[in-house]
């Protein structure tokens, strides 16, 4: 009776050995399953954003990432202190950096993500008076006045006939430029 249980025993203990054998076998990682690729290098990002006019920053401002492509855009909060830091974003890629506060002109740029550790700080300005065309400006102070018609008449000037346009100006010729007055 010893020989039996002895021998159910050993034929337990070898089944368990088999079976152990065979399952790590199954894990082999070179065969089976996903291969680990690790993450892109990301970059940390601060932007400041303070007011331009007495330099004091602004609170709750919408800081949105847009990276390029379709890769989606986040959007953060600038604190009291008008920072907002993000350290999620790859580098070598291009991200499109806007801004919106109220009470301040929107802004946005586009920017190379090419270092680990980047800071921005950006200068929100209130916005300007709406452009009229029924309004002088001084840099329109140059160009023709139009008519009732849309025309233009014949203020336009135009370049010499005897001088070809591809070619610069004779230097012996006189400048059509007046001289600049010394201070």
């Amino acid at each position: 009776m010893l020989s039996r249980t002895c021998s159910r025993y050993f034929l337990v203990a070898f089944a368990l050995v088999a079976v152990s054998a065979l399952s790590l076998s199954a894990q082999d990682s070179s065969q089976r399953g996903r291969k680990y690729k690790p993450p892109p290098p990301t970059s940390r990002i601060e932007v400041t954003v303070i007011r331009d006019a007495d330099s004091k920053p602004i609170e709750n401002a919408s800081v949105i990432f847009h990276l390029d492509g379709d890769k989606g855009n986040m959007e953060l909060k600038t604190n009291e202190d008008g920072k907002s830091v993000i350290d999620v974003l790859p580098t070598g890629s291009t991200m499109r950096l806007q801004i919106i506060a109220k009470g301040f002109q929107t802004y946005g740029q586009d920017y190379k993500i090419d270092k680990s550790e980047m800071a921005f700080g950006i200068r929100m300005k209130r916005p300007g008076e709406q452009y009229s065309v029924y309004k002088n400006h001084d840099q329109d102070a140059d160009a023709p006045k139009n008519d009732k018609d849309g025309d233009s008449g014949s203020q336009k000037t135009q370049p010499p006939p005897d001088t070809p346009k591809d070619k610069p100006a004779d230097p012996s010729s006189p400048s059509t430029n007046p001289p600049s007055k010394p201070q």
